[in-house]
């Protein structure tokens, strides 16, 4: 709306009027972010400086949760920031590919390997096992109120956190190692990375809905007794039951080269000389 008394009326008088009329139920917040520039420059569709959907779809096929991804943790939501290709690379690389899915790979490869891919039963877990759950409980808290407080910044970040705490907890127990010399603890150890899989899987709907989605068939979700929501999830409740065979593992994220990178760099330095 266009001159100071149309602002005034739709932003102040007309919130009024509903309010006194009743029935209607009316924003409490209302956020807004900051801008969001493309390579230290202001976006511009009319000078062509801009990253076009249905080009980065060819471009990058089967990755669209990749620039979900990279947009939503780095989003402006309290000062301008600058997408750049070289950070969208290093996001993808760095924290989808090297953390979030080597975990999740290690762990669907090593269920199928040691155990015809039907997950374990748990025997007494043990005091990593269980504080490796409450740093995954807590993260996923945290995701709940800066969710309800419109911090999708933040709560992305600490989605790909809980994906660290599992990456980490794999990485240190090394069951390959143990396989055979200790095979209850090893039976603990997938089952509590099946588990903290499964979070992944819900907790990341908001966040990569098309790798979640690949991630609830690989872990065969449908055929679950639990009902997988985030309430269940938030009370600490295992959303895994052992006996339940998964699929074979698929890559949820792919590797993104230099050539791709310059090429995306290079299609801007056309559009800005022309």
């Amino acid at each position: 709306f266009i001159g100071k008394d149309n602002i005034v009326f739709h932003c102040i008088i007309f919130p009024i009027i509903l309010k006194a009329h009743g029935g209607y139920i009316l924003p409490t917040n209302v956020p807004a972010n900051e801008f969001l520039n493309l390579e230290g420059e202001k976006l511009s569709t009319s000078r062509n400086w801009a990253i076009w959907l249905h080009e980065y779809l060819d471009d990058f096929k089967g990755q669209e949760d990749a620039l979900r991804y990279a947009l939503c943790s780095t989003a402006p939501e309290s000062k301008d920031t600058d997408f750049t290709w070289k950070d969208f690379q290093a996001r993808n690389n760095n924290e989808l590919v090297a953390i979030y899915g080597n975990f999740i790979n290690r762990v669907v490869v090593l269920t199928n390997k040691y155990y015809d891919g039907i997950i374990p039963k748990p025997i007494d877990l043990d005091k990593k096992d269980l504080q490796v759950l409450q740093k995954v409980n807590e993260s996923v808290v945290l995701i709940n109120k800066l969710v309800e407080k419109f911090k999708f910044r933040e709560s992305c970040n600490e989605y790909i956190n809980i994906a660290r705490h599992g990456n980490k907890y794999l990485a240190d127990q090394e069951p390959w190692k143990i396989f055979k010399t200790d095979p209850k603890k090893v039976k603990n150890i997938i089952f509590v990375s099946l588990q903290i899989s499964s979070i992944l899987a819900i907790i990341g709907e908001p966040f990569l809905p098309f790798s979640s989605n690949k991630l609830k068939r690989i872990l065969n979700h449908e055929n679950h007794d639990v009902k997988w929501e985030w309430e269940k999830i938030l009370a600490g409740d295992l959303l895994i039951k052992p006996g339940i065979r998964i699929n074979e593992p698929e890559l949820l994220f792919t590797k993104i080269e230099d050539s791709e990178i310059e090429f995306q760099l290079e299609k801007l330095r056309k559009s800005k000389i022309s």
